[in-house]
Parts: C-alpha cells; structure tokens; sequence
C-alpha cells in the first residue's frame, strides 16, 4: 500500500513538473527584464536574453516595447511549430499580450491548443500553410486587424514575399527571418513558389528566405527602420519610423551578423556542420530573384 502511494505521489509530482518550470522560466524572465532596463545601451544585442525564444529575441523585444509606444499590445506570428519556442511566447505570459499564431501542422495546432497556456492566455491557434495570396484573410478573419504591437515572420521560405504583401495589419514593431548566405549587399530572395517547403526545394536546407538587403529595402518602403539583428544572425528587427527615435537606425551592412550555426544536411538529411563558406557553396547554382533589377540569378552571382 505505501509503495502504491509513492508510486500516486511521485506522478502527481511529475505531473506538476511542466508547470514549476513554467514559474521558474517566468521567474528567470522578470529578473533579466528587470537587469536589461537597467542597461542604457540603445544597440538591441545588449538586451538579449532568452525564455522561450530561440536565441536572444525575447530580451530585445522587452527592450522594444519599452521605448515603443504600443496602443494595442497584440502580435501576429507565424511558423511557429508547438510555440514552446517561439519569438511571442513571453509577450504573451509576462506582459499579457493577446496574438493569433499560424502553422502549417495541424500537429502542432493541436499541441498548442492542448498545451495550458491556451485556456490560460488569450492566444489564437490557427492551421494553415500560409502564402501571399491567403494570409490577409487568414488575419482578418480570425479577428486580427489594423495597428497592432508586432508581427514576426519565419516561415523557412517567401517571407519577403508574404510581408510584402501584409496589408490588413500595420504593426510596430516587426522581426523577420534572414538568410546570411545570402550576404549583406545584394537585395534577394527566392524566387516566389506558392507550395515552397525548405527541405524539399534542396536537399541541404540553408536555400530559403530573402537577404537582410532584402528585407531592410522592403521594411523602408513600409515605412519602417532597422534597429539591429540578434547574435545568432538569423533575426532582424524593425521599428515603425515614427516610433525609432531612442534607436539605432542601421544599414543591412551595418547591421549583418554571420549566422551562428551549421545546419546544412547532406542527402539522407544528417547534418554536415559545413562552414559559411561551404555552406554556401552547396546552393551556389540555385536561383534568386534580384529585386533591383527585377531578374533571376544565381546564389554565386551575390558573391
């Protein structure tokens, strides 16, 4: 009888186990929001630090919105596979921060919407594989419109092509995904592919999204400005124009930071912890579109 209750016990204890390190990860979070606002650097790599973000992002955010006024605190994002990592995660637990999240898994849809925080939190959980043709109304029709706090944007693909063509919400603050192979001069992206999916357009995985030029010339016809990238250099900030004044306002080529990681993939998928270098070499007769002189190259015409 006693060894059954230590068996009922010790399941309790792990059942509860999710959500004590849900406090201790929240915990942690305060205390090195608390540090970074003490920080006077206005250069977002000061600021980060990570809770449920990938690398820095959640750090650099809370530095954002402190200095941007935010008239309602929602966000959009999207690619965000079970949101246990993901860029507005702690905007949604710490600052209480309502958002609509999209993903092309109905897998993953289905854990968010199982997973606690979602009778805990305001949070909408959406299913669908999202291209420039659909997204508007995907937003618009889950309730999702006009000014809003921030979009994210990491789909592993048209993410130049899919925030150009956002129109139905006007956030201040927006953080994209670049490609550093991709360089910091050149203004690129893959060519637009509706039914685009990473590991199936080559076999290495490092062929997709757009260059920082890319992103930083479309963010100026926006009427947005480049406040930095993270560490890692796999992440770029904007800030509404009207609201960047206490930042930096940086170049692509100012701003461009080497990605930090080797994730490329031979043929059977294993990673090859290839260099930049290599890396690129691998994508090099791939085609990109050229948005300054609207034609296609290739990835080793950008260097």
């Amino acid at each position: 009888m006693r060894l059954i209750q230590k068996i009922h016990h010790a399941l309790l204890l792990l059942a509860e186990l999710p959500r004590r390190l849900d406090k201790l990860e929240q915990a942690v979070g305060n205390i090195q929001t608390t540090l970074s606002q003490q920080n006077s650097s206005n250069a977002v790599q000061a600021h980060e630090f990570q809770v449920y973000s990938q690398s820095g992002e959640d750090g650099i955010i809370q530095f954002l919105i402190k200095h941007v006024p935010i008239a309602n605190p929602v966000f959009v994002e999207f690619g965000v596979e079970r949101y246990t990592e993901s860029n507005t995660r702690f905007l949604l637990t710490r600052n209480y921060w309502s958002g609509l999240v999209i993903d092309g898994s109905l897998a993953n849809i289905d854990f968010i919407k199982q997973d606690r925080l979602y009778w805990q939190q305001a949070l909408t959980a959406v299913h669908a594989f999202i291209d420039k043709d659909n997204l508007n109304e995907l937003i618009v029709g889950n309730g999702f419109a006009g000014p809003i706090g921030l979009l994210s944007v990491d789909i592993d693909g048209n993410d130049y092509w899919v925030w150009q063509a956002i129109n139905c919400v006007d956030p201040a603050i927006v953080i994209c995904e670049y490609n550093s192979l991709f360089g910091s001069k050149r203004k690129v992206t893959i060519p637009y592919d509706k039914h685009f999916i990473r590991s199936k357009a080559h076999y290495s995985c490092v062929y997709y999204g757009a260059s920082l030029a890319a992103l930083t010339h479309l963010a100026q016809e926006k009427g947005y400005v480049l406040v930095g990238v993270n560490s890692r250099g796999n992440n770029v900030f904007f800030v509404k124009a009207v609201y960047a004044q206490a930042f930096q306002s940086l170049t692509s080529e100012q701003a461009y930071v080497r990605a930090q990681f080797r994730e490329a993939r031979d043929k059977d998928g294993n990673l090859e912890f290839l260099n930049f270098e290599q890396a690129r070499e691998v994508i090099k007769e791939l085609p990109l579109y050229d948005i300054e002189t609207d034609r296609l190259i290739q990835v080793k015409d950008i260097y």
